[in-house]
């Protein structure tokens, strides 16, 4: 291959190719369509009412009918892989990420991203580079927006390490930073078809919720959904990008695996609003069967918005294999074996 042909292809960004203040705006907007819908519909165990019925939507207040919060987070990801994560060892977590509004069949979404922290490794390997993103629709209107850190290949080890930048990140959203969708009104909520009694006041604090079924990981589906996502990152498709020649399953695949098996139990938390923080605990690969639970971690009213409307804080998890037991943390504090996933989100929830 000649020299100028060479120079023309995209080897992502290592790195050392990141600075704190950079701005990157990302390629291929992406229109979202009732596809989207209906692959994600085919690819997850997902049953809430409010995604799955345009009735049930617009009965609660959302005419046109919005697609699942997870379909816009993983389209709006999959922007910033190429240039973010392309080279990535793993992504690593997740915080302050809000939805502004919901997302319907029609809108086209644009991400950009500005780093705002990084740290070598002190293997000189990688480092960790801290972006945060935002996702607007063809008005110009913010979708939603999140932080992520991810660790990433360095391309010449012999470089000096950037000064270290660590973003101060917030550990939890407020319930008053929590945007409720304009004419969301569950005061005519149908229960019964939505599949479930419990409403807000039926959850206390601290309670877990086993939600028993599960599902095995195969590399055609999750291939299939990074793909759908245009997530390009090499170590989920091609089994030379790793030592051990598995593909990795994509971390936003086991969340939204996650979240659908926690409708049995959590039927009525129709919206994600926001996400406090992830966290990838340990890789998934093909053969893996993914069962979840929750705990309820707090819960609030929301002043200014229609009082049929609050929000529940959840900490979801993820395990490789059912664990009855709901164990979080082993006695030295560290992840139990089996967890593959730790997500604490707000739903918003019938009053």
């Amino acid at each position: 291959m000649s020299e100028t042909t060479a120079s023309k292809t995209n080897p992502g960004n290592f790195f050392e190719d990141f600075t704190v203040g950079q701005v990157i705006e990302h390629a291929t907007p992406r229109t979202v369509t009732e596809g989207d819908r209906a692959l994600y519909g085919a690819l997850y165990p997902t049953r809430f009412a409010v995604p799955s019925s345009a009735a049930f939507a617009a009965s609660v207040g959302l005419d046109p009918h919005p697609v699942e919060d997870l379909i816009a987070f993983h389209i709006a990801f999959g922007k910033t892989v190429p240039d973010i994560s392309l080279n990535a060892v793993a992504n690593l977590g997740y915080a302050e990420l809000r939805f502004h509004q919901p997302v319907r069949p029609g809108d086209t979404l644009s991400t950009r991203s500005e780093v705002i922290g990084l740290k070598q490794n002190s293997n000189g390997r990688s480092g960790v580079v801290y972006v945060r993103s935002t996702a607007t629709n063809q008005r110009g209107e913010v979708a939603l927006d999140w932080c992520r850190w991810v660790m990433v290949h360095k391309r010449d080890q012999e470089l000096p390490a950037p000064e270290t930048v660590l973003p101060e990140l917030k550990k939890t959203l407020a319930p008053e930073d929590l945007v409720v969708p304009a004419g969301l009104d569950f005061s005519s909520y149908d229960f019964a078809a939505a599949g479930e009694p419990h409403r807000f006041a039926d959850y206390a604090v601290g309670e877990r919720i086993d939600h028993v079924d599960g599902v095995t990981l195969t590399d055609p589906e999750h291939m299939l959904a990074t793909r759908l996502w245009q997530n390009t990152a090499k170590v989920h498709f091609n089994t030379e990008a790793r030592p051990d020649g598995n593909r990795l399953i994509y971390g936003g695949h086991v969340i939204s695996m996650a979240r659908a098996l926690s409708f049995n139990g959590l039927a009525n938390a129709q919206l994600i609003a926001a996400i406090n923080g992830g966290s990838h605990v340990a890789p998934a690969f093909a053969g893996d069967t993914v069962y979840a639970w929750s705990e309820v971690l707090d819960s609030a009213e929301l002043p200014g918005s229609n009082e049929s409307i609050g929000a529940l804080r959840l900490r979801l998890v993820a395990t490789k294999g059912r664990d009855e037991s709901m164990t979080l943390r082993n006695d030295e504090g560290k992840y139990a074996d089996g967890v593959l996933l730790d997500l604490d989100y707000w739903a918003l929830i019938p009053r």
